[in-house]
């Protein structure tokens, strides 16, 4: 699964650690503002509401959270959750016959009789692990020439898996001494949390405690030692040791949890009805960008307000299996998703036909899906990045809408740093910077990523969708892609990698298919003038 963070390299003398730097102070709920009123590249949703929909009627429309897991229970989502009201709570039938036992806000196709997945490993981690015993006594010299092509391309993931596995015991080891050093210069200081006052008055006995002093004094002057100890520190602890323990360990294998074949890509009916997990951070983030309730007067508000949130979970902390996407994309189409939301990706695909089986069927059932482009500042039309169109038919490119992620500045800056783009692959670009919304204990977080502009998108076609009922999946893509707020100007990212990355200025044009931002407000004028149209021409 795409990360939501992005870890910038600090050196600190004996120590490369990874974290992510603070980010601009935003106002919440800066994603539905608009450029000209707010001066803030918002997509224009509350002008939206109050100039265009104020009075008018709507449909609910289910919306699918395809995704880690969905906090049912938060203040700010328990009202706008789908509830499947063909089935008994708690009497582990399936009263719906659907397949799904107590399927009441939707399913996860990661969890099993003996509870759900947590950790699970990269899609490059199981091919190597699956192609390392097929040439467990394969070499140059031997190798059969029917075989060349895939023992080729084994090697490369091999080298790749040993490369990211060093890098990320590299920055475990790094992080960890950071974090020893640090918490002993804050047991000098005596206080919990220290200001940058207290780090500039501080006196160091070495030349580490100097260079810890160094740090903190440029990290304090853009936020508080909490925040940054909570969101840079322990985070990328964890960020790392996930990765050394879990992800990229090829002895690692969780699935025993779910109890099914993994590589019975025909097995639909697995997983329980636990749609929240062991970690619905993501998932109820992106949730509460869609359609965080409204009228409750708490936390904030989502994009649609007439949608109800179908948590369908299939990503773990890790990659998702092929297999699960595309059986949760087909659950949410059987029960009635008319918008379905993928905030994910990965660099490997074990069975890219199964996905676009599954792609293939929800645009036969007029469902619109809308995917993160992905975290990597990568160029995706070249790059792989997985699910992709690259090889579906246009019916299904159609119904099928892919998004890169915007900052709040009409500005060189205005292609988030971390943001994939494509000017083929990559429809549009949506707010995806420190975005404001609900994470699992009616709490609520800033996170940045594509994983955050896609629920944005899916929550406009959520609201395309319920006030313009009779419009179909690919007249609402080319809606959105056709009413985008132009961006006319060069934006700047760094192209390459870390050590040698040049900064590049490029049109904005030359990122993705509309070169420009989603505007909700004019998709729904637009939307007016496509009623009782039998096609999106």
């Amino acid at each position: 699964m795409n990360k939501n963070r992005i870890f910038n390299v600090l050196l600190t003398g004996a120590f490369v650690i990874a974290v992510p730097l603070f980010a601009n102070a935003q106002k919440a709920n800066w994603q539905n503002l608009d450029l000209k009123t707010d001066s803030t590249f918002g997509i224009s949703t509350e002008k939206a509401y109050k100039e265009l929909l104020k009075g008018k009627k709507s449909t609910k429309v289910i919306v699918a959270v395809n995704d880690g897991g969905v906090d049912a229970m938060h203040e700010d989502l328990k009202r706008i959750m789908w509830v499947n009201a063909k089935e008994i709570a708690g009497n582990n039938k399936d009263d719906d016959k659907n397949g799904y036992a107590d399927d009441i806000h939707g399913w996860n196709f990661i969890g099993g009789p003996k509870g759900s997945v947590n950790f699970e490993t990269l899609e490059l981690t199981r091919l190597v692990r699956r192609d390392q015993t097929r040439f467990a006594n394969t070499t140059d010299a031997n190798v059969a020439e029917k075989d060349k092509k895939d023992w080729e391309a084994f090697k490369a993931m091999r080298a790749d898996l040993e490369k990211q596995l060093g890098e990320a015991k590299q920055g475990l080891a790094g992080i960890s001494g950071f974090k020893n050093a640090l918490d002993g210069v804050v047991k000098k200081i005596g206080k919990e949390n220290p200001t940058i006052e207290d780090f500039k008055n501080f006196k160091p006995a070495n030349d580490m405690e100097g260079r810890i002093q160094s740090v903190m004094v440029q990290q304090l002057d853009k936020g508080s030692f909490k925040e940054f100890y909570e969101d840079q520190i322990k985070e990328g602890l964890d960020y790392y040791t996930r990765q050394a323990e879990y992800n990229l360990n090829i002895d690692y294998d969780p699935r025993t949890i779910v109890g099914d074949n993994p590589n019975d890509d025909n097995e639909k009916f697995y997983g329980n009805n636990d749609v929240t997990g062991p970690d619905a951070m993501h998932g109820s983030h992106v949730a509460g960008i869609i359609a965080a309730d409204r009228t409750n007067k708490l936390g904030i508000m989502g994009v649609a307000d007439n949608v109800a949130i179908m948590g369908v979970r299939c990503t773990p902390n890790g990659d998702e299996r092929d297999k699960d996407v595309a059986n949760s994309i087909r659950y949410a189409v059987d029960n009635g998703a008319k918008v379905i939301n993928m905030s994910f990706g990965k660099a490997y695909s074990w069975d890219k036909a199964v996905v676009n089986d599954a792609m293939k069927y929800a645009a036969s059932k007029d469902v619109l899906i809308v995917q993160a482009a992905g975290n990597e500042n990568k160029n995706i039309d070249t790059e792989n990045n997985f699910p992709n169109h690259k090889d579906l038919d246009e019916k299904t490119i159609a119904s099928w809408i892919t998004v890169g992620a915007s900052g709040p500045k009409d500005d060189e800056t205005l292609k988030a740093s971390f943001s994939n783009f494509g000017k083929t692959q990559v429809d549009v670009f949506a707010p995806g910077v420190k975005i404001h919304s609900t994470v699992p204990g009616s709490k609520y977080k800033d996170l940045d990523g594509t994983s955050m502009a896609s629920p944005v998108v899916a929550g406009l076609a959520g609201l395309i969708r319920s006030y313009y009922p009779k419009l179909s999946a690919a007249q609402v893509k080319e809606i959105i892609v056709k009413s985008v707020t132009k961006v006319n100007h060069n934006v700047s990212y760094k192209k390459g990698d870390e050590e040698n990355a040049e900064t590049v200025s490029v049109p904005f044009s030359d990122l993705c298919i509309s070169g420009g931002v989603v505007n909700a407000y004019e998709a729904l004028k637009l939307a007016a003038t496509y009623t009782g149209k039998s096609s999106a021409k």
